[in-house]
Order: C-alpha cells, then structure tokens, then sequence
C-alpha cells in the first residue's frame, strides 16, 4: 500500500499500530522525524516488554533461593547439629535426605493446585509452607521437632520446585523461554552459595547456636516473594484455560514486544486450550491419560521424566549436601577448613549457572547437554581415582577440590538448568502442570534415595567407590541425551509438542523449523490437532 498514481493516494503509506491499519500522509516535512519517533517508541516498548519479562522470572524463581539454601547450609549445619543434639549417623542420613522425599507430596499436589487457584498463588502457597518449616527447624529443641519442620520445609519447596519453572515458561517468549525457564536453577545455585558462606560465617559461634542461625537466615526471601506477588501476572494460558480471556491478552500484551504478536500468542493459547477452552480435562482425565499415554504422550515422559531422573541419580545432591565429607576423606581438617572449601564449591556451581544462561538459546539444549554430562563423567571419575589413590596427600587435596568443582560447574552447564526448561517446555497445556509434577516427584525421590543412603554406601564400598558409581551412571546419562532429548531451541511450545508426533524426529534429536511447520500444517490440514 506504498501509493496510489491517482491524486488521492499519492504519498500514502500503510503504517501498523496492533491489529488496525492506520494511514499518515507521507508528503509533509515532518515526515522523517515522526518516522524516527514511532521507531523510538517501538524499541522503548520493546525494551520495557524485556524488563517486565526478566522481572517477572526473577521474582517467580525467588522459591528456588529457599531450596538451594537449604541444599547448602545443611552441608554445614549438619555438623553442628550433631555436636548438639547427639544424633546418630542414621538421624543424620534421614535429616538430610528426608527433605527429598517429603518434597514429592508438594510436587504431586503442585500440578492440580496450581490448576485450581492458579501458577501465581501456587508459588506464594509454596514460600509460606517453606517459611513455617525454617522458623519451626531454627526453634527445634530436639530432633523430633527438627524433623517436624523438615517436613513443612519439604512440601513447600515440591510445590516450589514444580511451579516456577512451568510458570516462566508460559509468559516467556520462544525466543528468551530457554534463557528465562533457567533462572530457578540460577536461583539454587545462588542460595547454595549463600548456605555454604552462611555456614562459614556462623562457625566459630558455638554448637547450639551456630546451626540455629545458619538455618534461621533461610526466613529472609520471605519478605521478598511477598513484595513480588504484587509484581507478577497470572499466567496468561492458566487465565485461558479459567475463560478469562480478556485478563490473559493483557498479560500478553506486557509480555510481547506488539499487539499483533500477543493477539497471534492468545489464539495459539486459546487453540491449545482446546478451540478457546470449551471443553475442559478434569484432573482424572489428565492422570488417565499420563498414566496410559499415547505415543507422542510416552516419549513426552520419558524425556521429561528420564532427565530430571538422571539430574540427580548422577550424584549432585550427594556431592552438594556431603561436601564436607568428601574433603575430610581428601584429608582437610577442621570444621572452619572444610566450610571454607565448600565455598568454592558454591562459587563454581554459581558461576558456571550464569554461562549456561547465556548459550542455552544460542547454542541449544542438546550441544550443553552433551558438555555438561561428559564432563561431569570425567570429574566423577577423576575424584573416585584421587580419592583412592591419593587421599591425605597435598595434591590429593588440591585435585578432590578440583574435581568436586568441575563436577558442579558441568552440571550447572547443562543437566542442572536444561533439566527444568525440557520438563516446562514439552508437555501440551491440557498435561503441563500434572506431567511437570510427575517429572518433579521422580527428581525429588531420587535425590532422597541418594542424600539418604550415601553415608551408608560409603561406608560399605568407600567414598572413592560410591563417586565411581556415579561416574558409571553418568555415562548412561550421556546415552539418554542422545537417544532421547530433541532439541527444542527457538520453537514454541505448540511446536515442540508437535516433535513428539513423530518418533524418528523424537530419536534422532534434531529437528530444523521448517519441520516442525510442515508438521503443524500436516495437522491443520488433516483436521485432527493433539495441542
């Protein structure tokens, strides 16, 4: 529509504002300027949509910070505790381990909640039960009550651990979704860190103290996830599947760079929800077909499943939470000693978090992956040899501190974050909050399993044994990435559950973007769509 050779349109050009066609005559002289302007006010938009996006992943990942503190600092406490109230090395096991395990009842109940009242007020309902469990923790007079407040802690941060990700991942952008869904995992490592510099500083204080204040200062996020509940939006496609149509297309509004982009995402939303959420799944539905899947439902779980599986199978919690341990078997003495090398460990797994950020959506998922699981065998191995081979010797020391923080700088590379991004990402609307759920609990029994029998294992096979373990578990892990994580890069999440269609494009893990529309026409055209 640049001109017309009749009088009447000459000089007329077509500009878009949202969804109208709006036209200016072109033939006066303040014509550039009012150009360099409108082009001025979309890049503010745009800048302001980016900031109002990255805001509000933060403050959804807040919970994560509760989570990887309480990873940290019980590394630490745990000494103190068992100084102080005489614990036995089984109590110390379940105290540490039982977090895992108890977490899984927040992760099931997770998906229906967050259905029910909604992905915001899920993570809010997560922050409060993780709140009441630290007060109730620091004021134990016994190990009854500490484990009392174990389990309060335990639940709010299942709800946490599944809730956060699948809502970061339903305001982002498919461009910044990978980046943005990785922020919770951003957030363990960072509250790990402060749980181990926590333990650092709170040592020299005595016994019965000391641990009450370390995990007394896990109450702070509080005050912050309650300011941020006045920040964030509900979730646009939970709004769509509740038929609140008018209140997600203002979220989307805030959260798309133009009004023609966020009306293109509501109708994607709107049709993934089932032609505008006429027909709703009730929660029996949902669970039937999980629990007997179709074919693109199967290779859904067990991707989902299978990752968040291996992320902790391979050993991290036990390296996280036992880190002490491990450097006492190296040959560090002192409490102060064995503290300070853990902040390391914390320092590694925070920073090398940030450089996955910052390739998840440029290099991919599948490429980090490979990185973060090779290496991780090669740590794995390379501190099982020094720790048989070379214990109590100085370089011993100094290689067992090296492999422990490669070990956690590779799975923050890849396995830690990528881990969560797949689980919010792959799963279609009608399954994503019950699967992510499901995904959730195998990651936290998994990592009770192993938090609550490394101390027993070890002490039968060694720690060198145990750590080799590990490394045989993960070179199957380097296997599961290859035979069963596709790369969902740049892709929407309509598109991604359309990958799972086809079991060739499934298995062989790479999929161009011109696949996947050919894919969605296939369906279009044949009348028949499984979003």
């Amino acid at each position: 529509m640049g001109g017309e050779e009749n009088g009447k349109g000459e000089g007329l050009v077509e500009i878009h504002m949202g969804s109208k066609n709006k036209y200016r005559r072109m033939d006066s002289e303040g014509t550039e300027e009012d150009v360099v302007l409108s082009n001025e006010g979309i890049a503010k938009k745009n800048h302001n949509t980016k900031k109002f996006v990255f805001v509000c992943a933060i403050f959804a990942s807040l919970n994560s910070v509760l989570l990887g503190y309480d990873v940290g600092v019980m590394s630490g406490a745990i000494l103190f505790i068992q100084e102080d109230l005489k614990i036995t090395e089984v109590q110390e096991e379940v105290l540490v381990g039982i977090l895992s395990i108890i977490s899984l009842l927040g992760s099931l109940a997770g998906g229906k909640t967050s259905d029910a009242i909604g992905r915001k007020w899920t993570i809010a309902f997560a922050a409060i039960l993780f709140q009441t469990g630290a007060a109730v923790m620091t004021l134990a007079p016994n190990f009854g009550v500490l484990m009392v407040g174990r389990l309060f802690a335990g639940v709010g941060i299942g709800f946490g651990v599944m809730i956060a990700p699948v809502y970061i991942a339903e305001i982002s952008p498919a461009i910044a979704r990978g980046s943005l869904t990785s922020f919770p995992e951003i957030f363990i490592n960072l509250g790990i860190l402060l749980g181990y510099v926590s333990n650092y500083a709170f040592s020299g204080l005595p016994a019965h103290i000391s641990w009450r204040l370390m995990l007394g200062v896990g109450i702070l996020p509080s005050v912050f996830i309650g300011f941020a509940l006045f920040v964030i939006p509900e979730s646009p496609r939970w709004l769509v599947m509740q038929n609140r149509v008018e209140e997600a297309r203002a979220v989307l509004l805030k959260t798309n760079e133009s009004e023609t982009e966020a009306e293109e995402r509501l109708a994607e939303i709107q049709l993934a929800a089932g032609t505008a959420n006429a027909e709703k799944y009730e929660a029996k539905a949902v669970w039937r077909e999980i629990l007997n899947p179709s074919p693109p439902v199967r290779r859904m779980l067990i991707t989902g499943c299978g990752i968040q599986c291996f992320q902790q199978i391979t050993g991290i919690d036990a390296t996280v939470y036992y880190s002490p341990t491990i450097f006492k078997e190296a040959g560090i003495k002192g409490n102060t000693q064995l503290l300070a090398a853990t902040v390391a460990v914390g320092l590694s797994k925070t920073l090398f978090i940030l450089v996955a950020i910052f390739l998840i959506d440029k290099v991919g998922r599948k490429p980090l992956l490979y990185i973060s699981t090779i290496g991780m065998t090669t740590c794995l191995l390379g501190l099982s040899l020094t720790l048989a081979f070379m214990g109590n010797e100085k370089i011993g020391i100094g290689m067992a501190i090296l492999a422990v923080c490669g070990n956690v700088a590779f799975f923050s590379v890849g396995l830690g974050p990528i881990c969560w991004v797949l689980s919010s990402e792959i799963f279609p609307l009608r399954l994503r909050a019950q699967a992510a759920a499901l995904g959730a609990v195998g990651s936290r029994v998994s990592s009770g399993v192993v938090a609550m029998s490394f101390l027993s294992v070890s002490r039968a096979i060694t720690v060198a044994g145990t750590f080799f373990i590990f490394s045989v578990i993960s070179v199957f892990a380097i296997a599961f990435v290859h035979t069963c994580v596709p790369e969902t890069k740049g892709k929407s999440l309509e598109e991604i559950e359309l990958l799972f269609q086809n079991e060739g494009v499934w298995k062989g893990g790479e999929v161009e973007m011109g696949d996947a529309e050919r894919l969605v026409q296939r369906e279009q055209v044949g009348g028949v769509s499984d979003c």
